[in-house]
């Protein structure tokens, strides 16, 4: 699997990771749930010398998307959301023209370069995870330590279970996962380390996942 550029950016209070993600060899990049400080994201798109081509949404919380407006008004680009979280959504649907809904698996161009949208439901119907060459960007889906919340409303532990352990199954060990939230002593680990700590990955049936996930909260 190709490398591909990626930038990591901390921002918000809720300490989120926004994505800058594209081919190394190319200036094009796509942002991945831009959040809080769009003006950030422009430095960065700047110091590194790229342009932006896409949004990528992992699933439709604030704390992912409250940058989209601004976004756009930058830059006239292109927003991908997976069609289940479209219907979930109406934040979403309000971007009308900008949206660009995208199938399980559906492949994103950027640059010469084809990223494909996985979806993983769980934290919400439409939570999907970009696979970019050896980098996975998992949003809310899954994190180095752990998984999102499955109380919410559209959360489902069953379908999380399923995601984690068949869709993401398929994604190789060498994969760099770069989760949506710095909840972990470190931002970013292999996907065989993951495998190998996360607590999520340990489970070999729905039921014992269910009621770990779903366990009561301290």
């Amino acid at each position: 699997m190709r490398e591909p550029y990626v930038r990591q950016l901390k921002l918000g209070p809720m300490d989120n990771f926004v994505y800058l993600v594209g081919p190394q060899a190319s200036d094009e990049v796509v942002v991945v749930d831009p959040a809080w400080d769009v003006e950030a994201i422009a430095q960065a798109v700047a110091q590194d010398g790229k342009r932006v081509v896409g949004a990528f949404v992992s699933h439709c919380h604030f704390d992912h998307i409250n940058g989209l407006p601004d976004l756009l008004a930058k830059w006239d680009v292109p927003v991908y959301a997976q069609r289940e979280e479209v219907q979930f959504s109406p934040e979403l649907r309000e971007l009308s023209g900008a949206l660009r809904p995208v199938g399980p698996g559906e492949e994103i161009r950027v640059g010469a370069q084809a990223f494909q949208a996985l979806h993983t439901p769980g934290h919400t119907p439409g939570s999907h995870c970009l696979l970019a060459g050896d980098a996975l960007v998992s949003g809310d889906t899954v994190f180095i330590n752990g998984c999102g919340r499955c109380d919410f409303n559209g959360g489902s532990p069953e379908e999380m279970y399923r995601s984690l352990s068949q869709v993401l199954a398929k994604v190789p060990d060498t994969a760099k996962l770069y989760p949506g939230h710095d909840y972990a002593d470190v931002p970013v680990a292999s996907m065989e380390t993951v495998r190998q700590k996360n607590p999520y990955f340990a489970f070999d049936n729905v039921d014992a996942f269910v009621a770990f996930r779903m366990r009561p909260r301290k």
